[in-house]
């Protein structure tokens, strides 16, 4: 029996690292070193730090190691297998207090977490189904499908409060009724893994990394609301899910955890992947209902709501990654145990991506009630390089932007809609000094317009009009009554949108203008940037005393407008022919390059 397993993270952000050649060179040097049959190498799905990515965890100690590329294996095998001490150089430190942390348990980013949905991931193999069924795997179908009626599922998962995580809340209970009480059959049920948020991967995690979670929660789900068949709807970008997914289910068959009379009981499930292209409209219900059906992802009006008249005309439910995830660990602790989690309104815990200007990058899953200002700043390790918080913008695309103001918020999905923004999937995405609002705004109107399915004329004509506006106020074009016009724009596009992503797609702009009209006012009136980013109101020099003559902001300028001063060394810039890139000034080594916006100055 081994002794020690080295966990490595094969979730996409660390493959993305290198971390497959990592685990070979373990590998390699395990055996060199006569090793290998006292330490084993696991391959398992995202820990959740994915900034440092490929890391790796030594079991049972808990030691951790980031940015464990291959050529520090060596060293690392003979630091801490054959000396029997820690590498010092693959250890993470603390963001704020640049203390060396040793164990994952020391983690903050780790030990404030609640793991329900993500127990299993950075822990299993998930290409081995006998490693999920050793923790209590396929537990949960097998209890319910011996020991509870439908009916008393349904009612376990309603007593539980229970919300669907893929943004709207709606109780998932109330769902199940609705869809068992159809009397039409067949039955479908359906995973929608099509998630399209920018700076989003909740789902992504969970599929790398545990997927049999899924294929349980789905199985349970099917018997409870009367179906037998079911779907996983996932984007063709994520190509590691989907490999993993496939090897999952082929396992949960050849084990008969799928398909004809599981557990000798007589009930049904059968289950397949359907592979999206990409679209984000396809995460509203009806369009991916209709890309799952062959035919192009778009929007349908409700009623008739799935549960009504779904795939192919007949009843259909469909959750997110996350909510079937949850079913299993539900099933087996009891609803009185998950309720006890969270608040009163929201219960449970919620997965969410930090992302954007924060220290600790990754996934976390936290209890609902956690404040945005723990989730920031004590899971998240606070903002980098000193640098002031001004927003974080949660739920997409769709979401809005909560100020500074706000960060004792406790999230939930009343709090957050109170606030003008949305629980979403869970994508956070913080913002810092930096960052124009208006520009901000405008990157996600943008994305939204790209993404309309053009079906209805609110959001096609809407959203793009919305976009025209911001850009004129970015390019320092933009009048007063452009602030009236984008907020009735605005009220029109949710008001009149089929779907949700026309509903929504307003939010970032109104929250801006909400929380901080004064940049929009600074571009318009003042025709100035507060956050120096809008190259159109910007103006570029060169500081003569500082320059060196280096010509680095030469070589680097890509319209060659940047020249030597007559006889001099020194270097000058032709402001008629400058295009306000700003590449000078990120390549100037003396802040010899000055970039101003009326009325202000920062070197570089």
């Amino acid at each position: 029996m081994k002794r020690t397993h080295i966990l490595v993270c094969t979730g996409t952000g660390c493959t993305s690292c290198g971390s497959f050649q990592t685990r070979d060179a373990l590998l390699t040097e395990l055996q060199k070193n006569g090793l290998s049959n006292e330490i084993d190498v696991v391959e398992t799905g995202c820990m959740g730090r994915c900034d440092l990515g490929p890391v790796a965890l030594v079991h049972p100690e808990g030691t951790f190691y980031k940015n464990v590329l291959a050529p520090d294996v060596p060293k690392l095998v003979e630091e801490h297998f054959l000396k029997g001490r820690p590498f010092q150089k693959l250890l993470p430190t603390d963001p704020q207090t640049q203390n060396v942390i040793q164990t994952q348990a020391d983690f903050t980013f780790f030990n404030r977490q609640l793991r329900i949905v993500r127990d299993n991931c950075g822990v299993i193999d998930p290409e081995k189904i006998e490693e999920y069924i050793a923790r209590d795997g396929y537990l949960a179908l097998g209890k319910v499908l011996t020991e509870m009626k439908p009916e008393q599922v349904i009612e376990e998962i309603k007593a539980s409060g229970l919300r669907g995580r893929g943004g709207a809340g709606f109780p998932t209970g109330r769902k199940w009724e609705l869809m068992r009480q159809a009397p039409v059959s067949p039955k479908y049920v359906v995973c929608n893994a099509d998630e399209g948020d920018p700076g989003a991967f909740m789902n992504r995690s969970v599929l790398e990394g545990d997927p049999h979670s899924v294929l349980e929660g789905m199985a349970i789900g099917a018997y409870a609301m009367g179906a037998n068949r079911g779907f996983i709807y996932i984007r063709a970008e994520y190509g590691l899910a989907v490999k993993r997914l496939h090897i999952a289910i082929e396992q949960a068959y050849k084990a008969e955890l799928l398909g004809k009379n599981l557990f000798g009981t007589g009930f049904d499930f059968d289950l397949e992947v359907r592979i999206g292209a990409g679209a984000f409209v396809c995460g509203e219900e009806t369009a991916l209902m209709r890309s799952v059906e062959g035919r192009r992802g778009q929007p349908q009006p409700r009623p008739p709501f799935p549960a009504q008249r779904g795939l192919w005309g007949k009843p259909t439910n469909i959750n997110n990654v996350e909510t079937w995830a949850t079913i299993r660990p539900l099933i087996l602790k009891g609803a009185k145990w998950f309720s006890s989690i969270g608040t009163e309104k929201t219960k449970g815990t919620k997965v969410f991506c930090l992302a954007g200007k924060i220290n600790n990058t990754g996934v976390a899953e936290l209890p609902f009630g956690t404040t945005l200002r723990e989730m920031i700043f004590e899971v998240g390790g606070g903002v980098p390089n000193g640098k002031k918080f001004k927003a974080v913008q949660t739920g997409g695309p769709s979401g809005g932007v909560i100020p500074e103001q706000f960060l004792d918020t406790p999230v939930e999905y009343e709090t957050l809609q109170k606030l003008g923004s949305i629980m979403g999937s869970g994508g956070m995405v913080v913002v810092d000094e930096d960052s124009c609002m208006v520009d901000f705004a405008r990157f996600f109107m943008e994305f939204c317009c790209d993404e309309s399915c053009g079906k209805c004329p609110p959001c096609r004509v809407g959203t793009r009009q919305m976009l025209n506006i911001l850009n004129r106020i970015c390019a320092g074009d933009g009048e007063l009554d452009d602030i009236q016009k984008l907020e009735d724009l605005a009220a029109m596009v949710k008001d009149t949108s089929l779907c949700g992503l026309g509903q929504t797609a307003p939010n970032p702009v109104l929250t801006t203008l909400k929380y901080f009209r004064h940049e929009y006012e600074a571009h318009i009136i003042d025709k100035q940037c507060p956050a120096r980013v809008c190259r159109d109101l910007l103006h570029f020099e060169i500081d003569e005393p500082l320059c060196k003559g280096c010509s680095l902001c030469a070589r680097a300028c890509p319209v060659q407008t940047i020249g030597r001063i007559g006889t001099l060394k020194k270097f000058e810039i032709h402001e008629e022919k400058c295009i306000h890139c700003g590449a000078c000034f990120e390549v100037c080594r003396f802040d010899a390059v000055k970039k101003t916006s009326p009325g202000m100055l920062v070197t570089a």
